[in-house]
């Protein structure tokens, strides 16, 4: 196996890992407000990923090391086509972080409400755009002999890039509900579990088209076995689910995400960022 292959693989591993544990993180913030009909509900949710959801963040810490140590040139395209989506995230990412810290700072119930607020849409923007930027990678983006991104922020809210945005806005939203099935007791647990019922099935379709669509549209033969998996995974999760199985439904979900890396990762190699404009200036693992 060539280093650069062995790189692409840990990479691959490294958003595994980050959009397994983040994930859920993210679903929880998400649904702040959906579950948290009081103060005390949104601070049971809160404490729910109180003790990991900073440890989860390095996984996308590392990630974004190793893509600038191993492929530089892959590094700079992506940072600079993709500048306004990541800033967005980063934004939101920092004041999801400040708001989990400063929420309980004062004893206000508007202080605590601002922070909630921060926290859901530091959890709702990063969910939505992780899956516009992935999508953009596989599908590919224009780019010049030089390597420089010549699209605009439009270019990347095509379709496929959208359906990607929805497909990781459910899936976390999914993986966050069966996680609160798990970790809560009450009428938290009880909503959690009716979020999980509905979210699942939106899930499967909004994700399935997503991964179907981008297998054949680049996929390879092996990069099926994934996505039934996948698809596999979240029937096993939503049946699960509607048994009271929250440990099982929790880990399918985390199998569907996991695996739908594998499916997409799977088809971009060996690029790591196709160009639209002429396929000679593609960015592959031994060019970038």
């Amino acid at each position: 196996m060539a280093l650069t292959t062995f790189w692409f693989i840990l990479i691959a591993v490294l958003w595994i890992g980050y959009f397994f544990l983040e994930g859920f993180d993210f679903g929880v913030g998400m649904l702040l407000h959906p579950l948290g009909n009081s103060d005390v509900d949104r601070r049971v949710l809160i404490n729910t990923i109180g003790p990991v959801w900073d440890g989860n963040e390095v996984w996308l810490i590392t990630a974004g090391g190793a893509t600038f140590a191993a492929f530089p040139y892959w590094y700079a395209t992506l940072f600079s086509g993709f500048y306004l989506p990541l800033l967005l995230i980063l934004f939101a990412l920092i004041f999801r972080g400040v708001a989990f810290e400063y929420r309980g700072k004062i004893d206000s119930v508007r202080w605590r409400r601002n922070w909630d607020i921060a926290i859901a849409v530091g959890s709702w923007v990063p969910a939505v755009l992780w899956g516009v930027a992935f999508a953009n990678i596989v599908r590919g983006v224009p780019i010049n002999a030089n390597g420089d991104f010549t699209g605009n922020l439009f270019t990347l809210l095509n379709p496929f890039g959208l359906l990607g945005g929805f497909t990781t806005a459910s899936l976390f939203l999914l993986h966050g509900a069966n996680f609160l099935s798990l970790k809560t007791l009450g009428e938290v647990r009880e909503r959690a579990h009716r979020v999980a019922e509905i979210a699942g099935p939106v899930a499967l379709v909004g994700g399935g088209t997503f991964l179907i669509w981008n297998q054949l549209a680049r996929g390879k033969g092996w990069t099926w076995i994934p996505v039934l998996v996948a698809a596999g995974a979240l029937v096993v999760g939503i049946i699960a689910e509607r048994r009271n199985r929250e440990g099982i439904a929790f880990s399918a979900t985390g199998v569907a995400i996991a695996m739908a890396v594998i499916s997409l990762f799977g088809s971009l190699y060996p690029d790591v960022m196709p160009s639209t404009t002429d396929a000679a200036y593609s960015l592959t693992v031994t060019n970038a």
